[in-house]
């Protein structure tokens, strides 16, 4: 999720306009929602402090706003999270072991992401199994989904259902902005 998007998704979630958040960050009349709504389409990058500053108001941590560094462990474990809010992963315990999974409900996405799980854990396996190279399963993996055979990836047309959804979704953000 790119910083835009993070923002947008943490002021969200503490029920605050862009007029309100820019306010209380001292952005004074009309250039309070004008300002937070170039912060959120990413035509401004905000500064690090006032990243900071957001992360405060939101009360969140600045990595859970900026677009974290996955070659670091908090940066990955923030990637996880935005995972978590934007496709529904989830954390669990198999058999003693820490496990991620889809989840099945209220997830839009879960039936496109499983299916691309479920093609990578194929792969896995026959590089398991050695019926493949690792080159091989890394050229995989590194050209997806263009190596893909797995007769996942199918044109279709959503359905009425689906756009209804969406289009509910997009409503919903709307009068936040």
């Amino acid at each position: 999720m790119a910083i835009g998007k993070r923002i947008k998704f943490f002021r969200n979630r503490k029920g605050m306009t862009q007029k309100q958040l820019g306010e209380i960050l001292g952005f004074l009349g009309k250039t309070s929602d004008v300002r937070m709504a170039q912060y959120e389409s990413e035509s401004r990058i905000p500064k690090s402090d006032l990243v900071k500053e957001m992360a405060h108001i939101l009360d969140v941590s600045p990595r859970a706003i900026t677009v974290p560094d996955i070659d670091t462990y908090v940066g990955l474990m923030h990637t996880l999270f935005a995972l978590e809010d934007m496709y529904g992963l989830k954390i669990g315990e198999i058999d003693g072991e820490v496990c991620l999974r889809l989840e099945k409900f209220s997830n839009p996405e879960y039936i496109s992401m499983s299916n691309m799980f479920h093609a990578w854990q194929e792969q896995a396996a026959k590089l398991e199994r050695s019926e493949i190279t690792k080159e091989e399963y890394d050229q995989w993996r590194y050209k997806y989904p263009e190596f893909d055979t797995s007769g996942h990836w199918k044109k279709v047309v959503p359905s009425q259902e689906l756009s209804d959804y969406l289009v509910s979704k997009m409503k919903e953000d709307q009068p936040n902005e």
